[in-house]
């Protein structure tokens, strides 16, 4: 039998943030309870910042009567004699019968003990009220507290309960609150509960109290209030989706309003006055062609008749706002930029201060700056060698003096941007504005990557430093553990240099930049990297893998290689031709190919061995255009290979015969690992 079983559990305001974090498991952590208690059915999950809701149009009103088969002792156990062992006796204790109610059965080819029992399915209510406390338990949303003289903790205290199946409540308690099919309106209505009888009560007195319990409706009736309020202002609103999502999670009546601020501090950079707004406020900016204009959006979770006081106080918190922004911003502006301040900001215990991060930056510029250097001189066209090194120097020393601007202590998440901003009003170089704005990039999985490759380099000696020096002291990621993002770091390095396809090899120029360093193993850096690499590239992890182990070190070129094999691998009838070479990989596994190797033709006894070296010759010796092009004719000596394991013998009597044949296929795989190491695909 089914019956609609609605749980609501009513808190005090959710914190959006947390919430949202935890909103993808919600849903699995109520299933997963259902199915542990064999209850399992669809449900839907809602949500306002006051309550959770979890509705099923169609639960079951108790457990399925299900079969429990228990298997005991092999009978020769359980009897000896005639008479029962204390296998026996104990098997039927287990069961809760007694031994003549124990019948037998086959297992394992084998007649061991059996008993087969029926248990009866309990009734759903008595369930509910404990499958609710674990699921409110089980909800992790980082930071939880008390409340009362309660010993539990949730995130808000819970203040009521409320489960009703069919049109009967639920009676339990959890968290020190009763059940009782109540619930409360919108707190602009009223602050008195109203009670229900059916769930089809519930959602009508919900919505009439002013409450859109559905998240998706609070969504869609924001975008449309955007939307009119496009047309009628002729602008654009700009819709940031996890400030949406907060939104959402923060009313339960939305109502969009447009306030305005004075044009005065649109002298502001734009991205100061969006960031006051969203970080701070929870307003969307609004634009006009394409240019921030002196109006936000505000969100309301009020229910009135006249919202003008509501648009009136959001605009007097803004100017606030604002004004400290247009102070910070003009003291900037008059003290310039000045990085000397720098030594006074602690980077890191053992490792000095951002000064002295600065200065290790300088070294990591100065390296790829020579190793960068015809690459630059193509790029900056309009100035030489020595302008390029000066033009270097100033934007690593001036790119973290925005720290100390008063801007930046206020917004921290606009450093880098700052310092753009002050570099272009002390007419700096626009290269050395520019990298100051892109040293952080990228900054995130589809962050953009810096423009050009004078900025590449700042951004580099940046993530370079970080990774270095914090190596060097020991601050290495274990497990899910990475507090100063290092894998982060390593994905941007690796990025950098691939859009730029400049050379950087992970052995030796992490050998040659370590220098500066405190002494460290600096084979546990490269191969944090090349841990990191399986994350940078699209591809089967053993083509990967192949390609790593064959010694490459070069990050483009690794990229290429992977490309190509990954190409290769993934083209029709690849499996049939890797069998062949697999037989390559398993025949020379007792030979030493990182010394020289050597094949004596003289020595050949048979025609297929000849035609296969001859032919490998051929192939090996042609200039290719690609990897890809050369691993294709590489694995085109297939024929020639299966007619040489067909027809010849390896392991022969003549040591020198068979130490020749191992060394013409080594002398193959050797070709192949140039490339890849192709015993460790997996396929």
């Amino acid at each position: 039998m089914i019956k609609p079983l609605l749980i609501e559990i009513g808190v005090e305001e959710l914190p959006a943030v947390p919430f949202l974090k935890e909103l993808p498991n919600i849903e699995k952590k109520w299933l997963d309870i259902l199915e542990a208690n064999a209850l399992g059915c669809e449900f839907e999950f809602y949500y306002t910042p006051r309550r959770l809701v979890l509705w099923h149009a169609e639960f079951p009103t108790s457990q399925a009567n299900r079969v429990e088969e228990l298997f005991g002792a092999p009978v020769s156990v359980a009897y000896k004699d005639g008479e029962p062992t204390p296998a026996a006796n104990g098997f039927a204790k287990k069961c809760g019968v007694s031994l003549d109610k124990i019948d037998r059965a086959e297992k394992n080819g084998k007649e061991v003990l059996y008993f087969k029992k029926e248990i009866e399915g309990k009734d759903s209510k008595a369930l509910i009220g404990s499958m609710i406390e674990e699921f409110i338990s089980c909800l992790n949303f980082g930071k939880s507290m008390r409340w009362g003289s309660y010993d539990k903790s949730f995130i808000r205290p819970i203040r009521w309960i409320g489960a009703l199946l069919g049109d009967q409540n639920i009676p339990f308690s959890a968290y020190n609150i009763s059940s009782n099919s109540i619930s409360y309106p919108h707190r602009t209505i009223s602050y008195d509960s109203f009670s229900y009888n059916t769930a089809k009560e519930y959602f009508s007195k919900l919505k009439e109290g002013g409450v859109d319990i559905f998240q998706s409706s609070r969504k869609d009736t924001i975008l449309k209030q955007f939307k009119i309020i496009e047309e009628d202002n002729s602008i654009e609103i700009e819709i940031d989706e996890d400030l949406l999502s907060e939104i959402v999670a923060i009313t339960e009546y939305p109502k969009a309003l447009i306030g305005t601020f004075d044009e005065e501090f649109l002298r502001l950079p734009p991205e100061v006055i969006t960031t006051s707004m969203k970080e701070h406020q929870r307003y969307f900016p609004v634009f006009k062609d394409g240019k921030v204009t002196n109006k936000f959006i505000v969100v309301s979770n009020a229910i009135s008749d006249d919202y003008d006081l509501i648009v009136k106080g959001n605009e007097k918190v803004l100017r606030a706002r604002l004004s400290d922004g247009l102070f910070f911003y003009d003291n900037d502006l008059k003290n310039g930029l000045s990085f000397g301040g720098l030594k006074d900001i602690v980077y890191l215990d053992g490792l000095g201060s951002v000064f002295d991060k600065v200065i290790r930056e300088k070294r990591i510029v100065e390296f790829l700056e020579e190793k960068y250097k015809t690459n630059l001189l193509r790029e900056i066209s309009d100035k030489d060698e020595k302008e390029i090194s000066s033009t270097l120097n100033r934007a690593v020393m001036i790119s973290k003096a925005d720290l100390l601007s008063e801007m930046v202590y206020e917004f921290t998440e606009l450093q880098g941007l700052m310092g753009y901003y002050y570099a272009k009003a002390a007419n700096e170089d626009e290269l050395v504005a520019l990298a100051i704005k892109e040293q952080y990039l990228p900054d995130s999985e589809d962050s953009l990557l810096p423009s050009n490759l004078f900025s590449s380099i700042i951004a580099l000696s940046n993530k370079l430093d970080s990774l270095i020096a914090l190596f060097s002291i020991g601050k290495i990621p274990t497990g899910t553990k990475d507090p100063f993002a290092l894998r982060r770091a390593v994905n941007g390095i690796v990025k950098i240099v691939l859009n730029q396809k400049i050379k950087f090899n992970i052995k030796e120029d992490l050998k040659e930049l370590s220098k500066n360093y405190a002494s460290f193993d600096v084979t546990v850096l490269e191969n944090f990297f090349l841990e990191r690499i399986n994350q940078s590239f699209s591809a089967n992890p053993s083509v990967i893998k192949a390609v790593v182990s064959s010694g490459e070190r070069d990050i483009v070129e690794l990229s290429l290689k992977i490309e190509a094999l990954k190409n290769i691998a993934n083209s029709s009838g690849f499996k049939e031709v890797f069998s062949t070479f697999k037989r390559v990989a398993n025949i020379i596994k007792d030979v030493n190919i990182e010394n020289s190797i050597e094949v004596n033709e003289k020595l050949f006894e048979c025609d297929e061995e000849r035609n296969l070296y001859e032919e490998f010759k051929n192939r090996a010796l042609k200039e290719y255009s690609s990897y890809e092009e050369k691993l294709d004719a590489l694995f085109g000596l297939k024929p020639q290979i299966d007619n040489f394991f067909d027809n010849v013998m390896v392991n022969v009597e003549n040591k020198n015969i068979k130490e020749n044949r191992q060394n013409l296929i080594a002398t193959i795989y050797k070709e192949f690992r140039s490339i890849a190491d192709i015993k460790e695909i997996t396929l």
